[in-house]
């Protein structure tokens, strides 16, 4: 083994996994994906050692706090977490977007019967309705026949 990678013999999964514990259980939980998500764990040891090394400036609560809102979101990088250290979203409760996405499309894929727009250029054809998904109803080659 080169000089240069001689200090990285002795990191294993096991020993970063005792240093997230120590932090915290769901720090643990979230070295543990990070290494899951890699083909070989060896890839994660860098980010994991930088999820530990985020104890010292934020605290061992915050860095918990924090890991568990990453794992409830998906956000499974050093970025993302200390993105939300920064921004004090470990602080905060985390609220669900009203409407939700899928009463959003729900709403948006809304029969029309009339056009949006009556003018003497426009041609519509009666009877058929027109589904609106997503673009607005000008801009939707199938509005005008």
């Amino acid at each position: 083994m080169p000089a240069h990678h001689r200090f990285r013999e002795d990191w294993t999964p096991e020993r970063i996994r005792r240093q997230a514990a120590r932090t915290g259980p769901n720090v643990e939980a979230f070295v543990e994906v990070v290494m899951r998500q890699r083909k070989h764990p060896e890839q994660g040891y860098r980010s994991c050692l930088g999820v530990i090394r985020l104890a010292k400036t934020f605290g061992h609560d915050r860095l918990d706090a924090a890991s568990e809102r990453a794992l409830e979101i998906n956000a499974h990088s050093y970025t993302s977490l200390h993105s939300i250290l920064k921004n004090g979203l470990d602080r905060k409760p985390r609220t669900r977007a009203t409407p939700s996405r899928q009463h959003a499309f729900a709403c948006a894929c809304q029969v029309i019967d009339e056009p949006a727009i009556t003018h003497p250029n426009i041609r519509h054809t009666k009877g058929v309705p027109i589904l609106m998904v997503g673009a607005p109803l000008a801009r939707r080659a199938d509005y005008f026949h």
